[in-house]
């Protein structure tokens, strides 16, 4: 769970409606033409915890993601083996172990205004979660996809417990359908590598 930020040049940025018919065309498009030009191995960690309804997006991501069986993209985080504040650090020593080059694309839900609820926000570079609840993790991402669920104020904990899993789910299909979109243009391109070391995943559930 992090926060939007708002001093990152909108050049870097795309904010749009989860629910814009427009969405994957314009924002597929968008993380698309940010893609590195030669093939890495792409991994999606899609961060947060099935405890809290509005820090589930991530894991809800993952969980639809994984159903849509990418073949060039390899997953980390769902609601059977969620990515969270407790084993971040370790899942990303996985990954830079397991993954040549990694190009991470990071998943997480955020907090802002109330007039950016509902928003999906994809940009260049990392994100950090746990920012909206004061927790120092490591930033992680190349690039991010992050969904507003709720308010930022007062009270973080009790508003994500709070927030209304109908929005959080709608917003976690849109985004596994985003991911599919790059999944499937990089069927086209080129063949990229899917490791998933699965002994050591279930270490840090």
């Amino acid at each position: 769970m992090n926060l939007i930020n708002r001093f990152r040049p909108k050049s870097d940025s795309l904010r749009m409606l989860h629910n814009d018919t427009d969405l994957l065309t314009a924002m597929g498009e968008k993380i698309i033409s940010w893609l590195p030009e030669f093939p890495r191995d792409y991994v999606a960690v899609c961060i947060g915890t099935d405890r809290s309804t509005g820090d589930a997006l991530g894991p809800l991501t993952g969980t639809f993601f994984s159903e849509m069986k990418p073949k060039h993209i390899t997953i980390y985080g769902t609601l059977h083996e969620p990515v969270h504040a407790m084993n971040l650090e370790n899942y990303i020593k996985l990954i830079n172990n397991n993954h040549k080059n990694p190009y991470i694309i990071a998943i997480d839900a955020c907090l802002g205004k109330n007039n950016s609820v509902g928003y999906l926000i994809t940009g260049n570079g990392p994100i950090k979660p746990g920012a909206a609840l004061n927790k120092p993790l490591p930033p992680i991402g190349d690039l991010y996809i992050t969904g507003v669920v709720n308010v930022s104020g007062f009270m973080e904990q009790v508003i994500l417990q709070n927030t209304r899993l109908s929005v959080v789910t709608d917003m976690s299909k849109q985004i596994a359908s985003l991911l599919n979109l790059i999944d499937e243009r990089m069927k086209h391109n080129y063949s990229l590598p899917s490791v998933i070391i699965e002994k050591d995943r279930q270490k840090m559930i």
